[in-house]
């Protein structure tokens, strides 16, 4: 049913959650699983000099993708390919199903962020609205204030 399955990540403990769903499904399905970290570029001033800064969340996007494809890996999944980007979130977590020939994404509902989502919507929120493929959403623990 799924050959190509993204997990897009943002280190976060919902992420984590989602890993779980997504190792399950890539192993069941023998589909192949690709990891993508986007560092999100739209909140840098343009007049700032920011190469230091991005290169800072370069790092962290490696370190965050390389524990996710260990854990990955623990799950009994090699993931297929990861990747630490440039851009927009949500426009580019659906440029890279696009281009990878992705047919299903597992997401969080909720990541790292924090006002601005309840201002112009979350990541995931977006992606699902905009995806051509299913999105597979996975709450956090304690979402909404509930412990289940």
């Amino acid at each position: 049913m799924y050959d190509r399955i993204l997990l897009p990540t943002d280190g976060s403990e919902t992420t984590d959650r989602a890993l779980a769903h997504a190792a399950d499904l890539a192993d069941r399905y023998g589909a192949d699983l690709h990891l993508l970290y986007v560092i999100d570029v739209t909140v840098f001033a343009d007049d700032v000099e920011t190469a230091g800064i991005v290169s800072e969340f370069e790092t962290m996007g490696d370190r965050i993708v390389g524990r996710v494809a260990a854990e990955a890996r623990e799950a009994g999944v090699e993931p297929a390919a990861t990747a630490v980007v440039r851009g927009t979130p949500h426009r580019t977590i659906l440029e890279y199903v696009d281009e990878e020939g992705i047919d299903l994404v597992v997401m969080g509902t909720h990541g790292r962020t924090g006002l601005d989502r309840y201002l112009l919507g979350s990541v995931t929120e977006k992606v699902v609205r905009l995806s051509d493929v299913p999105v597979l959403t996975v709450r956090g623990p304690g979402a909404d204030g509930d412990e289940r």
